[in-house]
């Protein structure tokens, strides 16, 4: 007897989910983790300050008072940068029946505000020198490896080099791409102590997925362990550490945090950091919040433009500490 098949209707509605899978990677933990402040001018100013080295002061009975010797407080200064995105969609795609999303300009301007939030952490987190803005060229703020010099570590052997004074102002100068090592525990150790010596109290050790796993090998952190609760009396799956997410210093308690937008120096993963930071000495200083802005229009469709406008404001650099020059 004939049978009509679905391969021969006529009509049948496609099976599209109503639901948009998106993996893509959204955490900040740096950006989420520091402070915010405002910025009122295109180039933020703020002051640090030192105190004299401890000596063992005596004075004779009935002394007159010494001479009185003032250091002044030290300016600091980063750029803003204007970090943007701009969705365009024409009328008609907003129109019509889409699965997943009602209109195409909401869906594409929640994008571009995730886009945007990983940009800052990306920009913040980099070996770049601040640049003033002049004609075509757009400024851009001196990232943190600019920064960090009195407690800058490489276990490069070539010729790598701390950023260039005054902190802010230039990159570090990273080793050359046969000379990188591996991270390891004493330099760790080393960086710690230098941020300590310094007055810092670091919380944070941010680093890249290959350094992440170095960390988790580190020799000071207990050999892999089984651990199985009441054991005997339970069907309970046992667990296999093999991961740190917290490291405990001779000088502080760190927290590990895998960081995805971190870059190396070379290909490869080749040139990698490691950054100490006491997210309290850090903040985003902000002239211009996240805004989006319906734009004139122009034919059949809607243009928005995303933006913000912000620096980086490293309170004190000795506070953090970096170890530069690590190999994948």
């Amino acid at each position: 007897m004939p049978m009509y098949h679905t391969y021969t209707a006529i009509g049948m509605r496609e099976d599209l989910s109503n639901t948009i899978y998106n993996i893509a990677p959204t955490e900040t933990p740096v950006v989420s983790s520091i402070g915010k402040t405002k910025a009122t001018a295109t180039l933020h100013e703020w002051q640090t300050d030192t105190l004299g080295a401890a000596a063992n002061t005596a004075l004779v009975e009935g002394a007159d008072a010494a001479a009185f010797t003032a250091v002044p407080t030290v300016r600091a200064t980063n750029r803003t940068q204007i970090l943007g995105k701009t969705v365009n969609i024409s009328g008609t795609l907003d129109a019509v029946d889409k699965a997943g999303r009602k209109t195409e300009t909401a869906y594409q301007l929640a994008k571009a505000g995730q886009e945007l939030k990983r940009d800052i952490e990306f920009a913040i987190l980099g070996n770049v020198p601040p640049v003033t803005s002049a004609g075509s060229t757009a400024p851009k703020m001196a990232s943190i490896q600019t920064w960090i010099r009195t407690n800058w570590t490489t276990v490069g052997t070539g010729s790598p080099a701390a950023p260039a004074a005054p902190p802010g102002s230039a990159a570090r100068t990273a080793t050359s791409t046969g000379t990188t090592a591996a991270f390891t525990e004493t330099a760790l150790k080393a960086a710690m102590k230098a941020a300590f010596n310094s007055g810092g109290s670091p919380t944070m050790l941010v680093v890249p997925p290959n350094q992440k796993i170095k960390v988790s090998a580190f020799s000071g952190i207990a050999a892999n362990r089984v651990n199985t609760p009441n054991a005997g009396t339970t069907t309970k799956a046992a667990s296999i550490v093999g991961a740190a997410d917290v490291y405990l210093s001779d000088f502080g308690m760190l927290s590990v945090i895998p960081e995805r937008f971190m870059t190396s120096d070379y290909a490869s993963n080749n040139g990698e950091q490691a950054l100490i930071l006491d997210p309290t000495m850090l903040s985003l200083a902000t002239l211009r919040p996240f805004q989006s802005n319906l734009l004139a229009k122009d034919g059949d469709s809607e243009k928005h433009q995303m933006l913000t406008e912000l620096t980086l404001q490293v309170n004190n650099e000795a506070a953090h500490a970096i170890v530069a020059d690590l190999n994948a």
